[in-house]
């Protein structure tokens, strides 16, 4: 089993630093392409073909990503948040033990290369207050990620919420994606991760 991640906030830092018209680029091409594989399955282009089209960018925008024009010094201490090695660290050993968990009962998984990120929220976006600051995508297999406003809550939150999606990435090793999948599915998925989830972390972790 291969874990490998993508520092965010090395790239941030660069965002931060740079002028307006260079930001989308950067976010594009060094945050955002090591996950291509992710973002086509979802059909999500990294550049659209014309001027203000639908691609990474806007669909990070509805994801509750912070958009990357909006990435300059008001963020740096939450970039600074994101620059622990510790939390790296916590994060890869919560990723590992979670999908040691299927493997050490004998569960072969189809992937055995996974890559991971955390990202910055954005703190206006309706979706992200919903989830309480937090929240993590980890359906297609391979590809694992949360996202957050950095805050001693939701950093502490962060490993529960990889567990979770490290959950939805094996289920879905198993079961294709697709863009039909019903309501009802979508209940036993998430009820599936987030039991998952409080196994390993207690009750008292369970999400919103």
């Amino acid at each position: 089993m291969k874990l490998s991640y993508v520092r965010s906030d090395a790239v941030y830092k660069k965002i931060m630093e740079a002028p307006v018209e260079k930001k989308n680029d950067i976010y594009r091409y060094e945050l955002m392409m090591p996950f291509k594989g992710k973002w086509d399955c979802y059909q999500i282009p990294m550049k659209a073909t014309t001027p203000n089209g639908y691609d990474i960018i806007m669909a990070s925008n509805m994801l509750g990503f912070i958009s990357p024009t909006k990435v300059d010094q008001s963020q740096k201490a939450n970039i600074e948040s994101l620059s622990s090695d510790r939390l790296w660290a916590s994060c890869e050993q919560s990723i590992r033990r979670s999908l040691e968990c299927f493997l050490n009962n004998g569960i072969e998984l189809p992937v055995s290369e996974y890559l991971f990120t955390v990202l910055l929220a954005n703190a206006e976006s309706p979706y992200i207050s919903l989830n309480e600051g937090y929240c993590g995508d980890g359906g297609i297999p391979g590809y694992i990620m949360a996202w957050l406003i950095p805050n001693e809550f939701t950093l502490t939150r962060l490993p529960v919420a990889l567990a979770h999606e490290v959950n939805h990435n094996v289920r879905f090793q198993f079961i294709k994606w697709r863009n039909s999948i019903t309501l009802g599915e979508m209940m036993v998925s998430e009820g599936l991760a987030e039991n998952f989830a409080t196994h390993l972390y207690g009750e008292d972790k369970a999400g919103p």
